[in-house]
């Protein structure tokens, strides 16, 4: 049986006025009984305006609060800081434990049955996957997906491994100052993370290798409707584990695929930077 509202009372030295008093602040937020009876499944929300590889963290929310609430569920949704990687001085790794640890402790401070963490830049899934496993409360992870590609003179453009090859064109005087202008606007036409094999794309597939998050999660383009569907069937699964109290991180972590997901790297081409989060 789910916790709910009961698990990790505020230590005021009577558990059932600790309960009370929750419930009484709670309900400032105008939910009823009827919901507040309910297993809880957490969401993280690492949407940023800073951060528009989670452009679309705010649609995935509501999708997830929809299959949560189609399994009979309640979604509470609360903040965790959010890394991209060209907006972090002086560099985003030096983030990655911090967000980690930001997001572990608000999953035990806080009354939850499940969790579901959502990341996509870089470090930001390494960062879930860390809280997620410390945690160790029934989760499904989501990544964000990647954005769709660019083009450029009949080109197909890949951020970010075209933006140092064409920096470096423009720098060695092989395209002007309007070409390189053009460029810019065309290398990420949508939000999501790199839609090449890099750090977040290869994340996200470890992800799902590992049983962290659904069956062909990781590809679905960050602006396309399936990655919508994906997270409501994402919030659905997490209401289950709320109900059934498993399976955990640390109980998956002795099956046979996260032993073997770090060898599919490989097999996708994918990042070598991936070494820093194992």
């Amino acid at each position: 049986m789910a916790d709910g509202l009961r698990k990790g009372l505020t230590s005021y030295g009577d558990a059932g006025f600790s309960l009370f008093l929750r419930k009484a602040f709670i309900k400032a937020m105008g939910y009823s009984d009827d919901a507040l009876n309910r297993p809880i499944v957490g969401i993280t929300n690492t949407y940023s305006d800073y951060n528009p590889c989670h452009g679309n963290v705010p649609q995935i929310i509501e999708a997830v609060k929809r299959g949560v609430m189609l399994s009979g569920a309640m979604p509470f949704v609360f903040p965790t800081i959010s890394i991209a990687e060209s907006f972090a001085h002086p560099t985003s790794m030096y983030l990655r434990n911090l967000m980690a640890m930001d997001t572990e402790e608000m999953i035990r401070a806080q009354p939850m049955d499940a969790v579901i963490v959502i990341g996509g830049c870089d470090k930001t899934l390494p960062a879930q996957l860390m809280a997620a496993i410390s945690a160790d409360l029934p989760t499904v992870v989501i990544p964000v997906g990647p954005m769709v590609v660019g083009h450029h003179k009949g080109e197909v453009l890949g951020a970010c491994t075209d933006c140092r090859r064409l920096w470096g064109k423009y720098r060695a005087g092989e395209i002007d100052d309007v070409e390189i202008e053009a460029v810019n606007g065309r290398l990420a036409p949508s939000v999501g993370t790199c839609m090449v094999m890099g750090t977040a794309s290869t994340m996200a597939c470890i992800t799902e290798a590992l049983g962290l998050s659904l069956p062909m999660s990781a590809p679905i383009p960050a602006p396309h409707a399936p990655r919508l569907r994906s997270a409501g069937a994402s919030g659905r699964a997490a209401a289950e584990g709320a109900k059934t109290k498993g399976p955990t991180p640390r109980r998956l972590r002795a099956t046979a695929p996260f032993r073997d997901a770090p060898d599919g790297v490989p097999a996708i081409g994918g990042g070598d930077q991936r070494r820093a989060h194992s």
